[in-house]
């Protein structure tokens, strides 16, 4: 099993940036993949990016060019940084990981980041 903990939202002015952190812990070494979401509330759940144990990164199209993941395997985190904020980047923020040979989802609680206009 794997245990995720987001962390780094909060209230930034639109325009403004945030980097986001999800560290994972417990049995990190059968990680496949990690990714962010984000979700509003009564909205489902909306891939951001995805990024791979071997830092391979995939972007949704409507957040390219404004935001960038990394991964630090050392610290079994990853980074999500995001530009250029708007107020409809508001929303939860969510890291998931695809774990073992069964590619079990794991999410972590969330953080809140909310864009002031």
């Amino acid at each position: 099993q794997v245990q995720l903990v987001e962390s780094g939202g909060g209230l930034v002015q639109a325009g403004g940036s945030l980097r986001l952190s999800c560290a994972a812990s417990g049995s990190t070494s059968s990680i496949k993949a990690m990714g962010w979401y984000r979700q509003a509330p009564g909205k489902q759940r909306e891939l951001i990016a995805t990024i791979t144990n071997r830092g391979n990164t995939n972007y949704a199209d409507y957040v390219k060019g404004r935001v960038n993941s990394s991964r630090d395997n050392a610290k079994n985190t990853v980074y999500l940084q995001m530009n250029s904020l708007k107020h409809e980047d508001t929303d939860v923020y969510y890291c998931n990981v695809v774990w073992g040979v069964k590619k079990k989802t794991y999410w972590g609680p969330g953080t809140q980041v909310i864009v002031s206009s």
